[in-house]
């Protein structure tokens, strides 16, 4: 398969992010590796979406504090972007509700239609613009190495998103992404299959077989017409999971399980450790957490008791 004609992605991961921690962006980079290695997939960006402060988990800091540690902790990152919408909303929205955001988001800023899992490939997706007359923008084959592609959407995207949408550390007041956002001839890209996708743990996956956990429809939406990107954790076994839940069975296709020799511990991905390492005032904090993270709790005074 050419790049052209593999399908593009987006990786969405929705957390607490309480603290976020090396095994939150371990996540990203194994999946975007993994996706790239079946030959199918080029993901061009990931979101880190922290959860509404009214979740109501016991011990879940203010959000803007986790949006400034989301934010420091992929600062280094060239496609891994935070996003406040879900943190700014004014109550706590569903996963599905997330999800579906970012896909009117970048319909409405690319003024393009986005598929879903279950939408035939022949849907124009990052193509011509809605409304615009098509014509032939590319009309030297000999040129075709030049074309933009989604990458370079996302490059595009990224650097006026990240100005306008994406957390910066110690900014008091976000500002969104215009609705009406056009940003011209910039869009007009070859055609090409982008795809939302949700990252997530087994966990999560797991969490999908509890029964009254999730709304069935809510279910049918994430899995059946986004689809899902599971890193495993922990050695659990996501066949198992998967083969348990009715939703799950049903849309197997639309799971990606990450494959990996190595082993992903639970310990280096899970916000509970991390915060216990900083209660007891133990150094493996730093197998955790990305120092810049650490530098913030510590001058901010996050979780030094056992509530927080």
């Amino acid at each position: 398969m050419t790049d052209n004609t593999k399908t593009h992605v987006i990786l969405l991961s929705c957390g607490s992010f309480n603290p976020i921690t090396k095994g939150h962006i371990h996540m990203f980079e194994k999946a975007r590796e993994y996706l790239h290695k079946t030959g199918k997939f080029i993901v061009i960006g990931g979101i880190i979406s922290p959860v509404h402060d009214s979740y109501g988990k016991p011990g879940l800091v203010p959000s803007r504090h986790r949006l400034t540690m989301c934010q420091l902790a992929v600062q280094s990152s060239d496609w891994i972007r935070v996003d406040p919408w879900e943190c700014y909303q004014d109550t706590w929205q569903t996963t599905c509700s997330v999800l579906e955001h970012h896909r009117d988001l970048m319909k409405r800023v690319t003024g393009c239609i986005l598929s879903n899992v279950n939408t035939p490939s022949t849907t124009p997706v990052i193509g011509q613009p809605q409304n615009e007359t098509q014509t032939a923008i590319y009309q030297n084959h000999n040129t075709m190495n030049n074309k933009p592609t989604a990458i370079k959407l996302w490059g595009k995207m990224s650097e006026s998103l990240g100005k306008i949408c994406c957390v910066r550390p110690h900014i008091d007041r976000f500002t969104f992404v215009d609705e009406n956002a056009n940003l011209g001839t910039a869009m007009r890209y070859e055609e090409i299959e982008l795809r939302i996708l949700l990252l997530c743990g087994s966990d999560l996956l797991e969490s999908f077989c509890i029964p009254g956990l999730w709304k069935d429809s809510d279910m049918e939406v994430i899995v059946g017409d986004f689809g899902i990107v599971v890193v495993p954790r922990d050695g659990v076994d996501t066949e198992r999971i998967m083969n348990h839940s009715s939703v799950l069975r049903k849309n197997k296709d639309n799971i990606t399980v990450v494959e990996d020799d190595a082993n992903h511990p639970m310990s280096i991905v899970s916000s509970t450790k991390s915060r216990l390492a900083l209660q007891h005032g133990d150094g493996h904090v730093v197998d955790y957490l990305n120092q810049t993270v650490i530098d913030y709790i510590l001058q901010s005074q996050l979780y030094i008791n056992a509530s927080g």
